[in-house]
């Protein structure tokens, strides 16, 4: 397969990486998962591809949905990484959902297979919006959809998530992240602009569960956090601990048991296949 996957999730999500990416990573919120299967304009049983599936957080969250329980025929989960791979088949148990190597522009999927794309978490690390624009319309079925999802941490809703993202955001290196927006070329690509209604975008602001160590792992599992050497890391690490303990606009849920409101948007961009 040729190498079309970035240098920094290559490294960042390798070998002895996915275990904490797994542990470490927030699922999807139900009310997103059930907005896609509103968006979903065929009739169920769908068959699903997900791109770039990881360790399986969207799939088993996906899975286990009331709206989609029974309504997948068949799921294939494309990822390069092989790691990523090995712990996705661990982790998902499902006798509809199989696994294969493969990229944004070569899934090897069947033309015109499937009723939905799936892309949580990864399309930023795109590297030819272009082609991949292509292969997912050449694998949809018409008025076939793309489902881009991504949750980030809001820096907007209180001051330690501000803080906390200014220290980790220093390391990326100029890789392509979430954040850059730079994924919304593809919008204007011409493979995308020939077979593709503009894009519907929805965000949603809501709050999750935070502790000392959810904060930690998560910061930790990110790509290019885990490519630091062990000084830096733990360097991170202790300004990371800094942070919590001035506790700038943070709020307690139990603050005994240390557990503090951790504010999250998801952010869902569909796209409709002509």
């Amino acid at each position: 397969m040729a190498q079309t996957v970035h240098t920094l999730a290559k490294v960042g999500f390798g070998s002895g990486t996915n275990e904490l990416y797994d542990r470490a990573r927030p699922s999807y919120q139900p009310f997103a998962l059930a907005h896609i299967r509103q968006a979903v304009r065929s009739s169920p049983p769908f068959n699903v591809v997900e791109i770039g599936s990881g360790t399986g957080i969207f799939t088993r969250a996906l899975l286990a949905h009331p709206d989609w329980s029974s309504s997948i025929k068949e799921l294939v989960a494309v990822e390069p990484s092989a790691g990523m791979r090995e712990v996705f088949t661990k982790s998902v148990s499902d006798p509809r959902v199989s696994t294969r190597e493969g990229t944004f522009d070569a899934t090897g999927v069947a033309d015109g297979w499937a009723d939905l794309v799936i892309i949580a978490q990864a399309f930023h690390w795109c590297p030819d919006y272009d082609k991949a624009a292509a292969e997912f319309a050449r694998i949809l079925k018409p008025e076939g959809i793309v489902a881009f999802i991504w949750n980030l941490e809001d820096r907007n809703r209180a001051a330690w998530v501000a803080q906390l993202r200014d220290r980790i955001e220093k390391h990326e290196s100029g890789s392509p992240q979430f954040r850059l927006g730079l994924w919304r070329a593809t919008f204007s690509t011409p493979s995308y602009v020939a077979n593709f209604n503009p894009p519907e975008e929805n965000v949603w602001d809501y709050v999750l569960h935070g502790t000392r160590d959810i904060v930690v792992d998560r910061a930790c599992s990110k790509s290019y956090i885990a490519v630091l050497n062990p000084e830096e890391k733990q360097k991170v690490i202790e300004d990371i601990d800094a942070i919590l303990q001035r506790k700038d606009g943070l709020v307690w849920i139990d603050k005994e048991k240390g557990i503090f409101e951790y504010p999250y948007q998801t952010f869902l961009v569909i796209a409709t296949r002509k």
